[in-house]
Parts: structure tokens; sequence; C-alpha cells
């Protein structure tokens, strides 16, 4: 069978699955049976071995640590902390709460590495909050879930772990080169919660003395140490991203236990088994989609693909393009991390051979993964936060899609200007990024 043939069968049979409302990590195995049978060279214990071999990697041991670092966090009342920091910052700009939300979801971007606990831990007490102080219950939801978006774009990443481990880039170059864009989305959300804010006439708060602004960052400071202490000793060589992880894990027990002690050891067999629960549906999604991707690896389909772009004749602004569009499109279909997998290892050779930069690379496709946790049908921050707020989903997308418009200049902007987003990572780390 011809590369075409094989692709053709592999995603007609996923996307017949999703349609039918399989389980995209179920999906994703069962889409690569019919090829093993039909393929006389390939036997199922290849899928077996394959799921394995994805599974035998040391640096995915980050995720569920990290998951399960998001989690202490949120029970210890970190969120309370940095929502208070935040409104004591910004909550004195029109639509005040609103800015709090986008403030906060960046200040718990940089110690959770999970959007989907982002939306969750700040939605639920930010939603209520914004519904009884008169704000449109669309905008709520939408803002919630656009703003939780950063949460896989500022270091640390659970995305950028996986990227890092699976197409072997220094996962500390792109932490650091998620900062700038993480706080250009946020400053693009900002500017349109102020529109919204002028139009509607959403309430403001008063301005809080300097006093009262460091009392806040002074209990939000031990918490706001956590990127600190995960991206600093990557980037310094203390440790590796799976060691960061385990010590985030033990920095938010010793938060939680020994000095905020709002984590008891009753509540810790409760968290313990939700962080297992959630990391073992983003390792199982892993095994099969390896077994998806060594698929079209072995049938030359990056290779056929190659081929069909160099004949377009793209250069790195056209390529970083084609590249967003695919992300934004698939993300509205699957999970980051099977997407990673399946379509960053087929695009990759694509901006290999177009001298890409494969930081640029990654942060391109980690940003249209993240927006494609607010598009229908998939959407898992934005059915989070529908759900927090009680509406039906479809009628927060019209205020997604406006919040969403800035957001993908910013994007645009990150495929135009490949030196704002490596800056940092050559500064910190020259002799590792070129």
């Amino acid at each position: 069978m011809g590369a075409g043939e094989v692709a053709l069968i592999l995603f007609g049979t996923f996307f017949v699955l999703v349609i039918l409302r399989i389980p995209v990590a179920f999906a994703l195995g069962l889409a690569v049976v019919p090829v093993f049978f039909i393929e006389e060279r390939l036997t199922p214990i290849l899928l077996l071995r394959e799921m394995f071999k994805s599974y035998n990697a040391f640096v995915l041991l980050a995720v569920p640590f990290f998951l399960l670092a998001a989690n202490l966090m949120n029970a210890a009342g970190i969120t309370d902390r940095l929502i208070r920091l935040a409104r004591n910052m910004v909550g004195h700009l029109p639509g005040g709460l609103g800015h709090v939300n986008v403030v906060v979801s960046m200040l718990f971007a940089g110690i959770s590495g999970s959007s989907t606990a982002d939306a969750a831990g700040i939605g639920s007490l930010l939603i209520p909050q914004m519904k009884k102080e008169g704000y449109d219950t669309s905008f709520a939801v939408a803002v919630t879930a656009c703003s939780a978006v950063m949460g896989v774009i500022i270091p640390p990443s659970i995305l950028m772990v996986v990227w890092g481990g699976l197409m072997s880039v220094s996962i500390g170059g792109l932490f650091l080169a998620g900062v700038v864009p993480g706080i250009l989305i946020a400053l693009s959300q900002m500017v349109t919660v102020y529109v919204y804010a002028k139009r509607r006439g959403y309430p403001v708060y008063d301005r809080v003395s300097i006093l009262e602004l460091a009392k806040s960052a002074f209990a939000a400071s031990l918490a706001m140490m956590t990127p600190l202490i995960i991206v600093g000793g990557i980037v310094g060589g203390f440790f590796t991203p799976t060691e960061a992880s385990v010590v985030a894990v033990i920095y938010s027990l010793f938060l939680g236990v020994l000095i905020y002690r709002s984590v008891s050891p009753k509540r810790l067999p409760g968290i313990l088994y939700d962080s297992a629960r959630f990391a073992a549906i983003s390792l199982f999604c892993i095994g099969t989609a390896s077994a998806f991707g060594w698929s079209l690896a072995y049938f030359k389909i990056p290779a056929a693909l190659v081929e069909q772009v160099e004949a377009f004749g793209l250069g790195v602004v056209g390529t970083g393009i084609l590249v967003a569009l695919c992300f934004l499109i698939i993300g509205m279909f699957i999970d980051a991390i099977p997407a990673i997998i399946i379509l960053g290892t087929v695009l990759f050779p694509v901006a290999e051979n177009v001298g890409m930069h494969p930081i640029h690379f990654a942060i391109i496709g980690i940003i249209s993964l993240g927006f494609g946790l607010v598009t229908p049908p998939y959407g898992l921050c934005l059915l989070i936060a529908a759900a927090i707020g009680e509406i039906r989903l479809v009628h927060a997308l019209r205020d997604v899609c406006v919040i969403l418009g800035p957001m993908l200049l910013v994007l645009l902007s990150v495929i135009l200007l490949p030196d704002m987003i490596l800056a940092l990572p050559r500064f910190f780390m020259p002799a590792f990024i070129q």
C-alpha cells in the first residue's frame, strides 16, 4: 500500500470512530488495527510493543507528578491567595473581576502546568462571583475558558514536557520560549475585557493601597516561588524535568500540609486518586497515539508530506501558518497530547526542511493546541467553564470568538517573529539554544 492509501485508512477510521463517540484514546488504537491486518509484514503484537515502548520513557513520569502538584496546590487554597493578589493588582480597572480572572490564570499557569486544572479551580470560584456582580454569564464562562489556555503556554507546561521528550527538544528552552507569548495572550485578553467593560458597564473595585498590595503579594509569595524553582532548576541544570516535577510535588505538600495547613492527611488519598485517574487517561492516550504515529512513520507518510509541501515552495512563515492551521483544526477534535504525537511527528520533518527552529515549531504547535481547548466540539476548558456557569456551551461561543480573535493575532506574531520567542532561551541557555 502507498502512503496516501494508508493515511486514508488510518485517519478515515479514526474520524469515523470519533463521530461514533468512541473515546479518543481507544479510537487511536482501533484505527491502527485494520492496517496491521492488511499489511502482512505487520502483526498485532507490534501494536502492543510500540505502546509499551512509549510508556518506557523516564520523562513521561513528569506528567502524573505535575498533575499531582496542581491538585495539591488547588487543595491547599493557593487559588484564593492568587485571586486576592490579582484583585489588588488589577481590580480597579474597568471590568475589574474580568481582569482578575485573566491575571490569576496567568499566575496559576506558572504553578499548575495544566489548563483544565486552571479552568476547574479558578472557574469554580470566579464564575459564580462574576454572575453575582452583574457580569453576563456567557462572558464569565468565555473569559474563564480562554484565560485557562495560558496553563499550557506559560511554564511549567505538561505539553512542553511531552513535546520535548518525544522530539528531543530542550524542555528548559521550551519553558523559556513560552513566557513572552503567554504574557502577550494575557495582555490581549485584558484589552478585550476592557472593551467589554466599557460597552456593558461592568463594575470596578476601589484601588487598594500599596500596603494592601504588598500584604497580598507576601501571602502569595511562597506559591509564586513554584515556577521559579521549577524553571530555574531546569534552566540552571540543577535537575531534569522529571526531577523538577517531583520537586514541585514535595514543595506543594510542604505548603499545603505544613505551612498553610489546609491539606489534612485525610484528604491526601482523594487527591492522589484524582491525580492518578487523570494521569492514567493522559498516559493511555500517549500509548495508543504512539502506535498510530509509528504506523504513519512505517509507511513513510511524513516523507510523502514533505515532498508535497516542497512542491508549494513554502518558506518559514508559510510553513508556520500551515502548521498552526493543522494544529488548530486537529485541536478541535482530540486532546493535545495525542495530537502532538500524531501531527507533531508528521509535521516536524516539514518544519526542519524549511529551516524552522525546533523551539519555534514547538511553540506554534503548543499555542495552537491550547486554543483547541476552547473550540468545539472538543473544547475541554470551555466545557468545564460552561458546566460551572450552568449554561449551554453554544451560548458562550460568540464571546469566545471575540476573545479568541486577538489571541490569534498573538499566534500570528509568534509565527512572523521567531526571534521574539527565542530571545529568552538564547540569553539564558546559549550553550544549548542556537
